[in-house]
């Protein structure tokens, strides 16, 4: 059973936003202990966002500083062609870390209601919807137990998947091109000196 397509379809019954539930979970009964796991692992995964945020700023400021310094170097033969590598990667970089931190939502086209996908918990959905038709949906949530636990488990999973394809991977673009520039401008840098010491006997 596809998890997108078992979750939940959003209607609308007499001109009103309707939830109509297609539940993966059993029926469920608030308690405790299933309140604190998923409190527990939201607060997880917004603490591995800040960490991402953190990261991709670190990634920024260093390859940004790294250009500043090198630039004056471009004009020194020897360090020339190690200084244009280094700088390469760094964009490479910048461009990896800034994607990562960088909000994407389509401003343009309001979610369909009947989407699968639509997380009635995060702002990207519902941003350009009427209150009155928001507060009809959350309604329906906060009435019914197993509903309200599987939006909550839906958006644990969104969260996840967005951390793990639209930052981290884009944060390990950026400290793997950063590596790969330092490796490769050392490497560029001792086979000139070499050249040169070979060119000077």
């Amino acid at each position: 059973m596809d998890t997108a397509d078992s979750v939940r379809t959003v209607t609308k019954v007499n001109g009103e936003a309707s939830i109509e539930s297609r539940s993966v979970l059993d029926p469920l009964e608030p308690s405790g202990n299933l309140d604190q796991m998923v409190r527990q692992t939201r607060i997880h995964h917004a603490q591995l966002s800040q960490m991402a945020d953190v990261k991709a700023s670190m990634m920024l400021t260093l390859a940004s500083l790294i250009i500043t310094f090198s630039i004056r170097y471009l004009t020194d033969p020897l360090l020339r062609w190690s200084v244009v590598i280094m700088i390469c990667f760094c964009i490479v970089t910048i461009l990896s870390a800034a994607y990562a931190v960088m909000p994407k939502l389509n401003l343009k086209i309001r979610p369909k209601m009947n989407d699968p996908s639509f997380n009635i918990l995060f702002f990207g959905s519902f941003f350009k919807m009427e209150y009155e038709e928001y507060a009809g949906l959350m309604n329906e949530v906060m009435h019914d137990p197993t509903l309200s636990y599987e939006v909550q488990i839906r958006e644990i999973y969104e969260m996840g998947i967005y951390l793990g394809r639209k930052k981290y991977r884009y944060i390990r673009i950026a400290y793997t091109s950063f590596l790969l520039g330092v490796i490769l401008s050392v490497l560029v840098l001792v086979v000139a000196e070499i050249v040169n010491l070979i060119n000077g006997v």
